[in-house]
């Protein structure tokens, strides 16, 4: 007769309980301590493979213990062991996770073939035969299937479009603790660049033809295609542009080249502004249409406004051979400056050629001008003047920096020489040169150091017709700090015995500003300025010294400086901040 046992409630309920709370065990991350393994590659393996294991109530267990000692034997397979011992103990309360290497695979034998137009590639078969194992290596299968992958990519960026591996294989002799290593790549042909496509708007065929860095033809490269798509997308006339290779459409040999241009609107505007302590606030205005017509000829027109000066500009642009480096520039433009600091009141009307050139890649860049400018001004008590010059000129300069807005090392240097004269088309004959010098360097990511230097000379018989924006004054946030902008120049008495000035022959500067990290996006900084603009330098220089704090922003780093400014006449302490490139 069947028995039937029934027990209470509470006689059930504690062993569920007591299976709920084993349930509801946090499980723990595998924590231990690795012996017998030196090698930096092993370790970072092991752990990779331990990763996913994980301890409950830090206890270890049998189906644990094996999975421990699973997971480190096939983590060092890779590497040539296949003969290692994995042993478990604790050391206090520490796992300890004990590894005997023993004896590892050596490789054997390294069967290489090439099948196609690869094998007559000088090229293609040095890189093919730079498989780095060997027989007697110890078998390293990353480096194996490493040389695989690259291998593909390197046929792919020179033109094997239809390179595959066409055996691979990795023979272990575990017995014999032995490799072999087979290896028959199928090269197919190499392809060439064909013509080029364009998908939409043609217009710009005449300058993508000038832009082109392979020609018809020509062996496929991956490094000339990636060079076409940089120039494309720095000449400023489309929103984006790419090119790609359509392998699918080739023609025998030939790949054509299909280029989506997506282009800029037909005019451009943009407002922009900033702030200085030497100019004050500032606005910006810009028109710019980069078509005018099919040759990529572009029109520029520019708008400023501070407390000091007004300017209206346009600039009609016509690329030339290199588009993005050689061009010519035609300008116009109008200025006037009313600056009581520097006792200057002028209009400017000039009109300039420029031609522009730069080797591609080069931070060398080269021009030659030809400028007419007249100039209405009185400086200081002189008479109101109006002075008509012609003046050619050339420039040349280098520039480099890591970064376009807060720069941890770069440099800068332009040499400038402009003149005129009286029997061509002067009022006045004159020579002006100027130079100026920008380094700033970073030492151990941390000690900023920003060299500045300035000098300048004018050439003439009679330097009291010399328009003053032509003439040299120094001062202020880009100079002498603790001085007003463009406060220092020589000086005149007027009528009433107050000093006023003249602008100067001579300009000489030089800066030295050391910065150190002290928060987030946060520099503090010291430094000295030196320098004059004067007509003798027998004379006494300026000098600048202060401390100030760079804070470092999405658009730029925004200089804050106090300098205490000192020369033979003055004393005086200032507060100076500027936001801009500092190159």
């Amino acid at each position: 007769m069947p028995v039937c046992i029934v027990l209470p409630f509470r006689y059930l309920l504690r062993p569920l309980v007591l299976l709920a709370l084993f349930a509801l065990q946090p499980a723990q991350a595998l924590e231990f301590k690795l012996k017998g393994v030196d090698k930096s590659e092993l370790k970072k393996n092991i752990g990779l493979y331990l990763d996913p294991i994980t301890l409950t109530n830090n206890s270890l267990d049998e189906p644990t213990e094996e999975r421990i000692i699973r997971a480190v034997k096939t983590a060092l397979q890779p590497f040539g062991f296949y003969k290692s011992e994995v042993e478990l103990y604790f050391d206090d309360e520490d796992l300890v996770v004990d590894v005997t290497l023993k004896e590892p695979l050596r490789i054997t034998n390294v069967t290489r073939e090439i099948i196609g137009e690869g094998r007559d590639d000088d090229a293609f078969r040095q890189r093919f035969n730079a498989f780095s194992l060997k027989p007697g290596d110890v078998l390293h299968q990353p480096t194996y299937e490493k040389f695989k992958s690259e291998m593909f990519n390197y046929a792919l960026s020179n033109g094997y479009f239809d390179f595959h591996w066409q055996a691979t294989r990795l023979d272990l002799v575990r017995e014999e603790y032995a490799a072999n290593i087979l290896l028959i790549a199928q090269s197919g042909r190499q392809y060439e660049f064909g013509d080029i496509e364009f998908i939409g708007d043609d217009r710009a065929s005449a300058i993508i033809g000038r832009l082109k860095t392979f020609t018809n033809g020509e062996k496929y490269s991956s490094a000339k295609l990636t060079e076409f798509n940089r120039r494309l997308n720095e000449t400023g006339y489309f929103a984006r542009a790419i090119a790609r290779p359509v392998v699918s459409r080739a023609d025998g040999a030939k790949v054509p080249i299909q280029v989506a241009l997506s282009h800029l609107p037909r005019d451009i505007f943009n407002l922009g502004g900033g702030a200085n302590s030497d100019k004050g606030p500032r606005v910006r205005a810009r028109w710019e249409r980069p078509w005018v017509n099919t040759r990529g000829h572009s029109l520029t027109g520019q708008i400023f406004v501070s407390q000091l000066e007004q300017a209206a500009s346009l600039d009609y642009r016509i690329p030339l051979e290199d588009v993005n480096n050689d061009y010519a520039s035609f300008q116009t433009s109008y200025e006037f400056e009313d600056n009581d600091t520097s006792d200057t009141e002028s209009e400017t009307l000039s009109i300039s050629a420029h031609r522009f050139w730069k080797d591609a890649q080069s931070p060398w860049q080269r021009s030659v001008s030809l400028t007419y400018e007249r100039e209405m001004f009185t400086q200081g008590i002189s008479e109101p003047q109006t002075i008509n010059l012609l003046m050619p000129g050339y420039s040349i300069g280098y520039t480099k920096s890591d970064q376009e807005l807060s720069i941890s090392n770069g440099q800068q240097y332009i040499i400038a020489v402009q003149g005129g004269h009286e029997s061509a088309g002067s009022d006045i004959s004159l020579l002006k040169v100027t130079a100026n010098a920008k380094i700033i360097t970073t030492f151990n990511d941390k000690h900023r150091l920003y060299l500045r230097a300035e000098a300048g000379a004018i050439r003439t018989d009679d330097f009291n017709r010399v328009p003053s924006s032509l003439r040299f004054f120094t001062g202020g946030d880009q100079s002498i700090r603790g001085f007003s902008y463009q406060e220092i120049s020589p000086t005149v008495l007027d009528e009433e015995g107050e000093t006023v000035l003249t602008g100067a022959r001579y300009l000489a500067t030089a800066s030295v500003e050391y910065a150190y990290p002290v928060a987030d996006n946060w520099r503090a900084a010291i430094f000295a300025d030196v320098g004059t603009a004067t007509n003798d330098f027998s004379e006494s220089v300026s000098r600048g010294i202060g401390i100030g704090a760079h804070w470092l922003t999405l658009i730029g780093p925004v200089r804050f400086y106090i300098a205490l400014g000192e020369n033979d006449y003055d004393s005086q302490l200032r507060f100076h901040f500027s936001l801009g490139p500092e190159l």
